[in-house]
């Protein structure tokens, strides 16, 4: 198991996902912010070597507004020897790397320019990911979306708008259940339509109160991956006391977290903590699952 959290470390003071105003895009504010971002980035990446977090997502941002028609620069040869320098460190390290492109991509949206804003989205991140010269074990994760009045049909659009995604978008993406209206089954039905791996989220499948244990689910979406994939990713989360159902907890709860390293024994995954503080709850994972001899 490798574990990791997302986009941000709170400890190093830099941000690798900085990005400004369209309003006041230019060709150098682009390229100071992207400079500025991989540096951090680098950074961050060097930090979760040294404490054995081997799982990062790297954030949307780190390009700003590539996928805007605004941006007319070629980012991927003016940074390809950072970009270069930064995979094979990924690689050398046996980091995984995934990315999470935020909640506006819609592939099955009901109006056409969404669909196309996502399209384009998606195939910067792939781009990225393509840059740094990374595996196809290396994901993009989304949700499957809305229900628009009527869930069948909105499953149905997804999968036919999946089919005419590009093929560098297909190779990476995959799909997630979510807490309020995509269940794991309603994954495991895309799955089989699509070929679209699906990522587990432990925290969400609690929140819709679906009747599959955690191991089984663990199983079911395991299946989903290839060895090209790579392993089951999976994300994990708890309730924040006296909050809306579905907010994240600000740190991990050991108990907790340990009753969950129990249920999912046997299954092969790597973890990304969806946690507040991020580092923190994450050097905890790691002990916790380390003292369970979770960790090679």
């Amino acid at each position: 198991m490798r574990i990791g959290y997302p986009c941000l470390n709170r400890g190093i003071g830099c941000s690798a996902g900085r990005t400004f105003r369209l309003a006041s895009y230019s060709e150098s504010r682009f390229i100071e912010s992207v400079e500025k971002n991989l540096d951090c980035l680098q950074q961050i990446l060097e930090y979760n070597v040294r404490e054995g977090l081997l799982f990062f997502r790297i954030s949307s941002d780190t390009i700003p507004f590539a996928s805007h028609r605004v941006c007319d620069v070629d980012w991927t040869g003016r940074f390809s020897a950072r970009f270069q320098r930064i995979g094979d460190s990924i690689k050398e390290s046996g980091m995984r790397i995934s990315m999470h492109p935020d909640q506006f991509t819609l592939i099955n949206s009901l109006r056409p320019e969404v669909n196309t804003r996502s399209h384009a989205e998606l195939i910067y991140h792939a781009m990225l990911l393509d840059a740094m010269g990374l595996d196809l074990d290396a994901k993009i994760q989304i949700h499957v979306g809305g229900v628009y009045n009527d869930k069948m049909r909105s499953i149905q659009r997804f999968v036919r708008n999946y089919r005419e995604l590009a093929p560098e978008i297909k190779k990476r993406l995959v799909i997630e259940n979510d807490e309020r209206m995509y269940s794991l089954g309603d994954c495991m039905y895309i799955h089989e339509r699509t070929g679209a791996p699906v990522l587990f989220d432990v925290f969400h499948h609690r929140c819709m109160q679906s009747e599959e244990t955690t191991q089984k689910a663990l199983h079911l979406a395991s299946g989903t991956w290839t060895e090209a994939d790579g392993v089951l990713m999976v994300d994990y989360s708890s309730q924040k006391p006296g909050e809306k159902r579905g907010r994240h907890a600000e740190s991990i709860e050991p108990d907790e977290f340990t009753q969950f390293l129990n249920e999912s024994a046997g299954v092969d995954f790597d973890l990304m903590l969806e946690i507040k503080d991020k580092e923190k709850s994450a050097r905890v994972a790691l002990d916790l699952a380390q003292s369970h001899g979770r960790i090679l």
